[in-house]
């Protein structure tokens, strides 16, 4: 049996979909699964022993390229047959099942092309949607979107008979990203661990203004966690973030540390493995730490 699982991105939402793939697995331990993924949360998922094939889509970038104005009609052409040999490599295979847990055009689109014999999702009717349900032959009755996203996933696929009664994750954190972080922490002095001092991770960035604290208050309780519990203090973040944390640094008192941009996603997770607390905004590291 051939299953297309169709969860292409965020960081968050990826995590939230590992119990289901982990479901999928224990209840068809001889089938070849594989997971379409955009590149950003690829790394997640990269080695995950319940995956036999992970396929990475460059959406993003395909447009970006495409659309652009100073792009070079000869890297266009480059782009076009890129993602036509996407298309090839996710056609070849057979799928007898394909998920579609993303319920959006982007992942509609996929599952369409996929050609799946049973394409499966949630029926219309729930926010964001999209018109996605378009693409199915196999239309689940929607849910509420105040449930949580994760048993959104699993509700998904009890309706498809496929059961489970545990929530396992088994994010694939390898020896070398936590020898990694093991090293990067003990190349700055002040975070090596001594005694009984806790290790403070703090993620201040998100994509969205409306989930950012002010970098003043992020000084503040950094300067706070060091004076008063005498905490060692690290900042996490995307390359993107560098600067902006960087920023919150050069307000604080106290000396902390930029990790932003320096760790791959497997690292960070393996770094909020050894944090004894963890500060940070409604993003995808949160999910990851969680």
């Amino acid at each position: 049996m051939n299953i297309l699982i169709v969860k292409l991105s965020a960081i968050g939402d990826v995590i939230h979909t590992l119990p289901a793939l982990n479901a999928i697995r224990r209840h068809h331990p001889d089938a070849h699964i594989t997971w379409v993924v955009e590149e950003a949360a690829y790394p997640l998922i990269e080695g995950h022993g319940a995956l036999d094939r992970v396929l990475v889509s460059k959406r993003k970038h395909w447009i970006k390229k495409l659309v652009g104005s100073d792009t070079p009609s000869s890297e266009k052409r480059a782009v076009l047959k890129d993602a036509y040999l996407f298309i090839k490599v996710l056609r070849d295979t057979r799928y007898d099942l394909v998920i579609d847990f993303q319920q959006l055009l982007k992942s509609g689109i996929l599952v369409a092309l996929s050609g799946g014999k049973r394409k499966a999702g949630y029926n219309k009717g729930m926010e964001h949607q999209e018109h996605s349900h378009l693409f199915l032959n196999e239309r689940i009755p929607p849910v509420k979107m105040d449930i949580h996203a994760l048993l959104r996933s699993m509700m998904l696929i009890e309706a498809l008979g496929i059961l489970s009664d545990d929530i396992v994750f088994d994010l694939p954190i390898r020896d070398q990203d936590r020898s990694r972080i093991t090293d990067l922490l003990a190349r700055n002095g002040q975070l090596t661990r001594v005694s009984d001092k806790p290790l403070v991770a703090v993620n201040p960035m998100a994509k969205w203004k409306t989930k950012l604290w002010s970098d003043m208050k992020f000084s503040r309780l950094a300067d706070q966690l060091i004076e008063q519990y005498g905490a060692s203090v690290v900042f996490t973040g995307g390359p993107e973030d560098r600067e902006a944390v960087q920023g919150i640094l050069s307000g604080m008192k106290r000396s902390a540390v930029n990790f932003a941009g320096k760790t791959s996603l497997k690292m960070l997770a393996a770094l909020y493995e050894k944090t004894d607390f963890l500060v940070t905004t409604d993003t995808g590291p949160m999910h990851l730490a969680a």
